[in-house]
């Protein structure tokens, strides 16, 4: 069959065959690198399979047909979902909100909800997997509860006019309304099942994917609450959709389907890193979710009780706003070294448990040695561990951020505040800064020079959308690459919509 010029010119993937062999040593150009396909997957590769190139990470990922499919499936019913949504009233969503936390509240559903959340819990610390954000406790219902009663009494935005221009006989309205069709990666937190409904606020449809510890607790959401809430309110049911498959091919997949309006990634930084790339390689606008780890930085006028609150505070449990480095001055090491410590201890002592503190070379002579000497237990996710409670760190890695399972960790290192700044700038995530100052010159300083959107002034953990903005967050969104065009770091429902315009002429 010949392909026109035209029809060529139109569609770049015309006249190419899908790729249904793959043969060992063949060679793949994936950005400035070049891979070379293996003997296992030559052998494993099936007709309708999917190669994925990662020009980021320069990894070649392979998208299983059946993974594909369960994907493009999941995306088909979203999308009628969301024209049909077009259609619904903001009466019919507040009242899906209202619904979806009534059967949350309710001791029946909850219930059933927890026995699935404890195998699956059981199921991923027997594999040696960390469970902190898998846990669906009381605490955490009350808080997907809170969540979603504000989404019930959120003004919606789904055609409301931004600004009108006036013309000689005629104007122009901007109008806020839906994007489209939301997905939505992510891994362990089956709670966030109920932030990823707040699309549905502004009239979007969203469709997720959810990691394997936690697929079987989201699965009982969806049957027992979303689905309900939804055909109670005659809303599509489709409209919060969960492909019930765990497979990392299944996200991938979704983060190419074009038809999404918006991605968004969240879970660890490796995994968000790859999604990303993809859904940018793919032309879907992205938002990513993933390295996080905030910084402390104390200064000559901080109060001890102010450090050892501030600290003590911001390492309540292991999460992406945690503080993760801590700076001291110099001129300050004795001061504040001990309220630090002192600080760590009650964090850990909270939870049971020791702590692990990592100090940069260089700065290792200002902790005392016998920090270095002694040996405690550290609970990681793959048990109890017997090590140093300090030890050295090189500086190039000094932005690493510490996944701790239930035993504080963090870095310390010593900077007066502008090499801190300076190291801020540099080597962390540019995520979340708090400076502990009495000097409000230099609380304006610090805002003016710190490369984070999140800035505060005692501990970090005041970083959530739900916390500040009284609005559920979908994910938080650090500088890493840059500062963020026309939005905020906090990604919440009603910030996912589409500006349209409409001429009105006057007759």
């Amino acid at each position: 069959m010949t392909i026109s010029t035209e029809l060529a010119d139109r569609d770049p993937m015309a006249g190419l065959a899908p790729l249904e062999v793959l043969k060992a040593g063949m060679q793949i150009l994936v950005g400035d690198r070049v891979w070379t396909v293996p003997a296992d997957l030559a052998a494993s590769f099936m007709p309708g399979d999917k190669l994925c190139p990662v020009e980021r990470t320069g990894q070649v990922l392979v998208i299983r047909a059946e993974e594909q499919a369960a994907a493009t499936e999941a995306v088909d019913r979203s999308e009628r979902a969301f024209r049909e949504l077009c259609l619904a009233t903001d009466d019919q969503i507040t009242g899906f909100f209202a619904s979806f936390a009534e059967r949350l509240d309710d001791d029946s559903v909850w219930q059933q909800v927890a026995e699935v959340n404890a195998k699956d819990v059981e199921r991923a610390a027997v594999a040696g997997r960390s469970t902190t954000r898998l846990i669906s406790d009381d605490r955490v219902r009350r808080s997907m509860i809170e969540g979603l009663h504000a989404w019930s009494h959120a003004p919606s935005r789904r055609g409301q006019t931004l600004e009108t221009i006036d013309h000689d006989g005629w104007s122009v309205e901007l109008l806020f309304a839906p994007l489209g069709i939301v997905g939505f990666v992510f891994e362990g937190r089956p709670n966030v099942v109920a932030d990823a409904t707040g699309v549905l606020r502004g009239g979007n449809a969203v469709v997720f994917r959810i990691g394997r510890d936690a697929l079987q607790t989201a699965q009982t959401i969806m049957r027992l609450a979303v689905r309900p809430a939804l055909i109670e309110r005659g809303l599509p049911e489709s409209a919060v959709t969960l492909i019930d498959r765990a497979e990392h091919g299944v996200g991938w997949a979704l983060f190419r389907d074009r038809r999404l309006a918006l991605a968004v990634a969240r879970g660890s930084g490796p995994a968000v890193e790859t999604l990303s790339s993809i859904a940018s390689s793919a032309g879907v606008p992205v938002s990513a979710h993933g390295t996080g780890g905030a910084w402390i930085v104390i200064d000559a006028t901080a109060t001890k009780d102010d450090v050892c609150k501030a600290i003590e505070r911001s390492l309540d449990r292991k999460v992406c706003n945690t503080v993760n480095v801590i700076t001291v001055p110099r001129s300050g090491v004795d001061r504040y070294i001990p309220a630090i410590l002192d600080g760590l201890g009650r964090a850990a002592t909270a939870r049971g448990e020791s702590f692990k503190l990592h100090v940069t070379e260089g700065s290792e002579s200002y902790v005392p040695a016998e920090w270095f000497e002694r040996r405690v237990p550290i609970r990681r996710a793959s048990g109890v561990a017997t090590e140093p409670q300090a030890e050295t760190l090189p500086m190039g890695h000094l932005g690493h951020e510490w996944e701790w399972e239930a035993s504080p960790e963090v870095t310390l290192t010593v900077a007066d505040p502008h090499e801190a700044v300076d190291l801020f700038n540099r080597y962390s995530p540019r995520f979340v800064a708090s400076l502990l100052s009495a000097d409000e010159a230099t609380h304006r300083w610090f805002y003016d020079r710190i490369e984070a959107p999140f800035v505060g002034n005692s501990h970090t953990r005041w970083v959530d959308g739900q916390v500040a903005l009284r609005r559920p967050e979908l994910g938080l969104s650090n500088w890493q690459y840059g500062r963020l065009l026309g939005r905020g770091g906090i990604l919440s429902g009603d910030s996912i919509f589409t500006i349209r315009t409409r001429a009105r002429h006057r007759r």
